[in-house]
C-alpha cells in the first residue's frame, strides 16, 4: 500500500480517494507535468526504454496522471520506442474521469521536429481512441505530413524549422486541453523546462541499480538552475515517488482555465 511520508502523514496507507486529491490537476490555470523514472543510480532506462524501471506504486501513480488530464504530450522518439498507443481509459479511469468532470478519453499529443521518429502508421497515430494531434515544424517535408494525416492525425504546424513549444500549449489550452500530462522524453523535457514552460516534475526514484551509459531526464542546450520546491514523497515497495513545484514558471502568466 501505498503510504505519504511528506507531508507527514499519520493516517495509515493513502487510499484511491486520497491519492486522487494528492495527484489531481489544480482547476485554475493550464499546467504542465512532466513524469520520469529514474534508477538510483541515475538511470532513465534499462536497455533503451524506460519499463524495465517500472515498478507497481510507479505504474499506479502513472496511469492516474493520464487518469486525470486532459492530454497526454509526448516527444515522437519516445512514443516510438516505448510503443505508445493512444490513451486507451479502462473501467476505472473511465468512472474516475467521469467523477472529476473530464471528457471521456484524454488526447493524445506527439511532437515531432524532423519527422524521422514518427512514422506514418505508428501505433500512437493509428492506434487512437480520438485523434491524435501530431505538432511539428514547416521544414518537415510535406509528404511526410500528409502520410501522418492520411493515418488518421491532426497535423499542426507552430514553426519554422523546430516545434516552438510555447504555441503548443497555447493551442492546447486553446482547445481546452488545460491538463498536461507530460510522458517524455528527455530531449521534450529537457526544451519545455529550458523554455520555463514546466510546473511540475513527478519524479519516481526506482530501487535498482543500472550503470551503463543511460541517459539523464532533460536533455538540451542547458539553462541556468530551477529551483524546485518539494509538495509530497510517497513510498511503497522500495521506491520513492517524489512531486516538485517548479518555482518562478512562465506558466503563472497563462490565461486561467476556462471551463
Amino acid at each position: 500500500m501505498i503510504h505519504q511520508i511528506w507531508p507527514t502523514h499519520d493516517a495509515g496507507p493513502l487510499g484511491p480517494d486520497q491519492l486522487e486529491e494528492l495527484y489531481r490537476y489544480p482547476d485554475d490555470r493550464t499546467r504542465i507535468v512532466v513524469n520520469f523514472v529514474s534508477s538510483a543510480d541515475g538511470a532513465v532506462t534499462v536497455n533503451g526504454i524506460a519499463a524495465g524501471l517500472g515498478t507497481p506504486p510507479d505504474r499506479e501513480v502513472l496511469d492516474l496522471g493520464t487518469d486525470l488530464a486532459d492530454v497526454v504530450l509526448v516527444g515522437a522518439g519516445t512514443a516510438t520506442v516505448e510503443g505508445f498507443t493512444g490513451v486507451r481509459p479502462d473501467e476505472r479511469a473511465t468512472r474516475r474521469r467521469a467523477r472529476f468532470g473530464l471528457r471521456e478519453h484524454a488526447v493524445t499529443a506527439v511532437v515531432t521536429g524532423s519527422g524521422r521518429s514518427l512514422a506514418v502508421d505508428s501505433p500512437v497515430i493509428t492506434d487512437a481512441l480520438v485523434r491524435t494531434i501530431v505538432f511539428t515544424c514547416e521544414s518537415v517535408p510535406a509528404d511526410l505530413r500528409a502520410g501522418w494525416s492520411a493515418a488518421g492525425a491532426e497535423v499542426v504546424c507552430l514553426g519554422t524549422d523546430e516545434v516552438d513549444l510555447a504555441r503548443v500549449v497555447t493551442e492546447l489550452a486553446r482547445r481546452g486541453l488545460h491538463r498536461i500530462n507530460c510522458m517524455g522524453g528527455p530531449r521534450l523535457f529537457g526544451s519545455l523546462a529550458e523554455a520555463g514552460l514546466v510546473d511540475e516534475l513527478r519524479l519516481t526514484l526506482a530501487p535498482f541499480l543500472v550503470s551503463g551509459e543511460a541517459g539523464r531526464i532533460a536533455r538540451g542546450a542547458g539553462m541556468d538552475p530551477a529551483r524546485l520546491e518539494l509538495i509530497s514523497v510517497v513510498t511503497d515497495d522500495d521506491t520513492l515517488l517524489m512531486r516538485y513545484r517548479v518555482r518562478e514558471s512562465s506558466s503563472a502568466r497563462r490565461e486561467p482555465l476556462r471551463r
